[in-house]
């Protein structure tokens, strides 16, 4: 073997450590592509998407969710609090998101959160 990290079909990475090798289990990458799909054909059952624009909005997701969760975690050091809550996240939501766009997620949110401790 040349390099030190080969990657398995089956999902596990060969790890040479001192001339043995060792397999370690990796997990899959995350993605929001199955979510972003069923959105679609929720909104437009005839339209496809193609891997690319998949991907772009896959990548935006992330970022999204990444600057959600970093400013959440922001507010929550500022009110001196160890967990970040329901508030914290609506009010990172309506800092990140431009205007209309911020009311419409924060109304969809509530409603999730409605839902979920209905059950």
């Amino acid at each position: 073997m040349t390099s030190d990290y080969a990657l398995d079909p089956e999902g596990y990475t060969i790890i040479q450590f001192l001339g043995r090798l060792q397999l370690e289990n990796t997990s899959p990458t995350e993605s929001y592509a199955a979510y972003i799909y069923k959105v679609l054909k929720q909104v437009r059952p005839d339209m496809g998407i193609s891997k690319k624009s998949m991907t772009m909005l896959d990548a935006y997701v992330h970022d999204l969710f990444e600057r959600i969760a970093s400013e959440a975690g922001r507010l929550s050091r500022y009110n001196k609090d160890h967990e970040i809550g329901v508030r914290e996240i609506q009010t990172a939501v309506r800092l990140i998101l431009p205007g209309e766009l911020a009311k419409h997620a924060v109304s969809e949110g509530q409603k999730a959160v409605g839902r979920y401790d209905e059950n």
